[in-house]
């Protein structure tokens, strides 16, 4: 309580502080809307470093170089107000953007990529704001974020059969993801997009609660996106790319501390939810240790290649030693710890969940064009034999493209066509050969979350989602249509369902606009999602019907509608 108490009189004290006129640099927030993708996209005009991946973020204006991050557009505005005066040489302090995000949903939760931000029902709310210092290569961000939800009940999975309870139960005890979040409104403030780090070259070190994204992907991640909140993590990283004789290279290290949600997978007390197999978590955090980096190859401009790897134990169930913080550095790093022909000693048997993925990204400025992919396992290949013969076994993937299309004019306006494919339902070699769901795990028995959301891909366990995505654009404004096939948990509905007619499918179609004018930056969305077998259920015609019969039945579908809208102020 006191540590943040002497926060808030820093961030008050520098709130009062006379204003001036230098211009600084930040880091830029990990799904900051327009800009973010703003960035990107110039890249692939030709206007932007060639170097940087996009596939390790958030971005730091050494590598953008930008004269500030949040304001490309700078002769359109008026920035006099946000940078602060101080009286110390070399010390340099700037208000960062207000942000404010809302949202709703009218009839059940969706919605991922959003940060601290909950799945809910209702009207919900973020709303961000914060400070930034520089001194020298000491490097300080406050940029906390207060969320508020309505959280409004809502139907979940239901069945009156025990078979598919079980089932059900099989996923959400070992995995943090409650479909509802308490049963009164929600209210969290969290540091948010905050860290101190020390700069030196293109090297950082720092603690931070930042968001992170890790690989190519545009709307999925396997290993890291901002779906959940940004946890406290130490971070070694690059914060431009080191360009050396043979291409150019950047990288993180993170050690962080995972949380809990604190809620149970269904509200309990229902008679017919068979509440007694749910099995409470155990107490504790986790702790997360992961790695990723690129390489840029100087012989084929344009081209990234990746590898990223995390590791998430209980606290309780670590070591001391080097090698339990990083577990991927020790003897036996890259073997299954469950092969008995393998010599591990205790520590290196502890209980961890892992994941690696392999991605690539290669950017074609001549033709405004990228394309992208991401490979992932979560049960390693026990020896190079085994992971071509069975590269499918474990598996999850992303692909996806961008090309812009310059149309004639002196506003050089572009169209765009986007399609990305993200599939983590698990391959036919699970019939043969078990391996944990993508995100779930019976050792680790809170998954891959982080407060109840999972820290990779937001669609969650057995899913996969189709996204297309047509727009048009002038500078920082983007207006546009987005449709979006999205199958929830097929290992599931495969596993436990078993009925042709039941399998949960949303489809969706979306318009969207994002717009700069002056010092604001407003960004809407408005997506209708129709629920066909929502919660895979669906009402028989006829018990027991065969033939025709069988396709006779009551719709159990759904209807949606996702409402979005955020403002940013810049200072």
């Amino acid at each position: 309580m006191k540590g943040h108490i002497t926060i808030f009189k820093f961030y008050l004290l520098l709130l009062g502080l006379i204003t001036t006129n230098i211009l600084c640099a930040q880091t830029l927030p990990v799904g900051s809307p327009l800009l973010e993708d703003y960035y990107r996209r110039q890249q692939l005009l030709g206007k932007l470093d060639s170097t940087i991946s996009f596939s390790i973020r958030p971005l730091h204006n050494l590598a953008l170089r930008q004269a500030d991050v949040y304001t490309p557009d700078s002769n359109n505005i008026k920035t006099s107000h946000r940078v602060l005066a101080t009286t110390l040489p070399g010390l340099k302090m700037e208000l960062l953007p207000i942000s404010w995000l809302q949202q709703t949903n009218t009839k059940y939760a969706y919605g991922y990529n959003d940060g601290g931000m909950i799945p809910a029902r209702g009207y919900q709310t973020q709303v961000s704001a914060g400070i930034w210092a520089q001194y020298g290569g000491l490097e300080i961000q406050i940029k906390p974020e207060y969320i508020y939800a309505r959280n409004k009940e809502y139907p979940g999975f239901n069945s009156n059969q025990l078979f598919h309870w079980q089932g059900w139960y099989l996923t959400q005890n070992n995995i943090d993801m409650p479909e509802r979040f308490g049963e009164e409104s929600y209210r969290k403030v969290y540091m948010g997009q905050s860290y101190i780090r020390y700069n030196y070259k293109a090297l950082s070190l720092g603690l931070s609660t930042e968001n992170l994204w890790w690989g190519p992907g545009m709307y999925n991640s396997l290993l890291m996106s901002n779906t959940a909140p940004g946890f406290p993590h130490l971070t070694l990283n690059t914060n431009k790319p080191i360009k050396t004789g043979i291409g150019s290279f950047e990288g993180q290290l993170v050690g962080g501390q995972l949380r809990s949600s604190g809620y149970t997978p269904t509200p309990l007390g229902n008679p017919v939810h068979f509440d007694y197999l749910y099995q409470e978590k155990p107490p504790g955090w986790r702790y997360f240790a992961g790695f990723v980096m690129t390489y840029q190859p100087k012989w084929v401009p344009g081209l990234f290649l990746g590898h990223a790897r995390s590791h998430v134990m209980y606290r309780h169930d670590m070591g001391n030693s080097l090698s339990s913080f990083l577990p991927f550095f020790g003897p036996g790093s890259w073997t299954d710890p469950n092969d008995p022909t393998v010599n591990l000693n205790a520590e290196q048997r502890k209980s961890k969940d892992e994941y690696k993925s392999y991605f690539f990204r290669w950017v074609l400025p001549s033709g405004q064009a990228e394309f992208y992919g991401e490979y992932g396992r979560t049960d390693p290949a026990w020896d190079g034999r085994d992971l071509k013969v069975q590269l499918e076994h474990s598996r999850a993937y992303t692909l996806g493209l961008r090309k812009l299309f310059i149309l004639p004019g002196i506003h050089q306006d572009q169209l765009q066509f986007n399609l990305e494919l993200n599939q983590l339902a698990s391959p036919r070699s699970g019939t043969l050969r078990t391996s944990a769901q993508w995100y779930v795990s019976d050792i680790v028995r809170d998954g891959y979350t982080h407060r109840g959301q999972v820290l990779g891909a937001g669609s969650g366990p057995g899913s996969s989602v189709q996204t297309v995505n047509f727009s048009w654009l002038r500078g920082m404004k983007q207006i546009g249509l987005m449709f979006q096939r999205y199958e929830h948990n097929s290992d599931f509905y495969y596993n436990y369902i078993g009925d042709i007619r039941k399998n949960w499918v949303d489809l969706s179609i979306a318009a969207y606009g994002e717009w700069n004018y002056k010092n604001l930056l407003f960004n809407a969305k408005i997506q209708y999602i129709n629920a066909l077998n929502y919660q895979y259920e669906l009402e028989e015609l006829v018990e027991n019907a065969e033939g025709p019969e069988f396709w006779q039945f009551f719709k159990q579908d759904k209807a949606n509608m996702f409402l979005q809208l955020g403002l940013m102020y810049r200072f």
